[in-house]
């Protein structure tokens, strides 16, 4: 029998720093028992981010001990405050006694999510995030003039079923007729409640603008996450066996931010909402997983919106190399080689670059006799060449502002 559960209670007197952003090994957060908490961020997003002066029944710090990394966040007691210190291995047995909570944390990461991506999306793509179900049409042009038409049938179909009056409904049933005799499969059809589903390589799971009520959890295989903006695919993530996606679309009951397409063949586990409010209850460990999941992801938006701030297009590729390193936990001491699960093309699009710079900086960047393209793939010989390089754009920058400033001062 698990042992009952002990929360710490810890005070701090007004005008206290409790968490300090960057600091590492982050091992508990904090709900506020009474008193209020500013948080503080290096890096600014587009808008001011709600809440940053949290109350009574508010947490942070959940994002760097769950997903555990450093802090990205400063917290600064406004008040004297008594906090309730919940340690990472703890929150599991925290939920299971108090559903309320686990629904208060993953709706709120959700949302943050939400705003984060559409901040990052603004800054990396220059527009906005597609949320309407009309942007479905869109996905099938894309597909259909690269021929993908196994895809475009998917998309067109999609969105004659969630637009039936939409102005494109008549040229997307000219284009499946069109298109039909190229499809060699059509997309896959589940029963209602069946929550084991198998996807064959590139099958489109789910489109972004789509409306969605289920979150997915890969059993087999891999799945990555997509954008379609500029007749362009912006790869965001490839997931793997364990991970879950979906999620805010379930949580938020609004269409998909993003595109889901099985990155090979691979079995998903579909849970509807019905399904997940019954986890919470009986299965916190999934619940906890889920709370991880998102706590990695808000980090890496943080990470990636940091690296909008540079300047040198070299430097950012390098900077997004270190975050997806760090985002797998590589140990710089141990490890020498590593293949990244991404080309060229996707790492230009990640920093946001046009296709005509992407080329132009992508060249440029592979002059680096460190790096290789091996199977389509990203290949440091030495990872450590990719702090170094980091430091080198870091100091760079300094040296460059540190110049304005003397410039305007002068």
């Amino acid at each position: 029998m698990a042992a009952p559960l002990q929360l710490a209670f810890v005070n701090f007197a007004a005008k206290s720093y409790i968490i300090v952003e960057g600091k590492k090994n982050a091992d508990r957060f904090f709900i506020i028992r009474s008193g209020k908490v500013r948080l503080s961020r290096e890096v600014q997003i587009v808008a001011e981010e709600k809440g940053d002066t949290l109350g009574p029944g508010d947490f942070f710090g959940v994002v760097s001990t769950m997903s555990g990394n450093s802090h990205i966040e400063t917290a600064m007691a406004v008040t004297d405050v008594t906090l309730i210190s919940v340690q990472k291995d703890q929150f599991s047995q925290l939920i299971q006694g108090n559903a309320p909570i686990a629904m208060k944390i993953i709706l709120q990461f959700s949302q943050r999510m939400r705003y984060l991506d559409e901040a990052l999306t603004s800054i990396t793509l220059k527009n906005k995030a597609e949320e309407d179900p009309s942007h479905i049409f869109n996905v099938g042009e894309y597909y259909a003039k690269h021929n993908q038409y196994n895809q475009a049938f998917y998309a067109y179909q999609k969105y004659i079923k969630c637009c039936p009056k939409g102005e494109n409904v008549q040229a997307a049933i000219e284009r499946l007729k069109k298109i039909a005799p190229y499809v060699k499969s059509l997309p896959p059809v589940f029963k209602p409640g069946e929550m084991v589903r198998s996807y064959a390589k590139d099958s489109i799971v789910f489109c972004e603008g789509e409306p969605g009520d289920e979150l997915f959890i890969i059993q087999k295989g891999s799945v990555k996450i997509i954008k379609i903006t500029d007749n362009n695919e912006i790869l965001l993530a490839v997931l793997k066996t364990g991970d879950i996606f979906g999620e805010m679309a379930l949580l938020e009951s609004k269409p998909r931010a993003a595109g889901a397409v099985a990155y090979e063949d691979c079995q998903l586990m579909a849970v509807n909402r019905e399904n997940f409010k019954q986890m919470i209850q009986s299965q916190p460990q999934l619940i906890a997983r889920l709370t991880t999941l998102l706590s990695e992801r808000i980090w890496l938006i943080y990470k990636q919106l940091s690296n909008t701030q540079i300047i040198d297009p070299i430097g950012r590729m390098y900077n997004m190399l270190l975050i997806q390193l760090e985002k797998k936990r590589i140990n710089f001491a141990s490890t020498t080689n590593y293949s990244f699960d991404f080309g060229l093309k996707e790492l230009t699009n990640m920093v946001g670059l046009s296709q005509g710079d992407g080329t132009i900086y992508g060249k440029k960047f592979m002059e680096n006799r460190g790096l290789q393209i091996m199977n389509d793939k990203i290949f440091v010989k030495d990872v450590n060449e990719i702090i170094k390089q980091n430091e080198y754009y870091k100091k760079m920058q300094q040296l460059e502002k540190a110049r304005q400033v003397k410039n305007i001062t002068a």
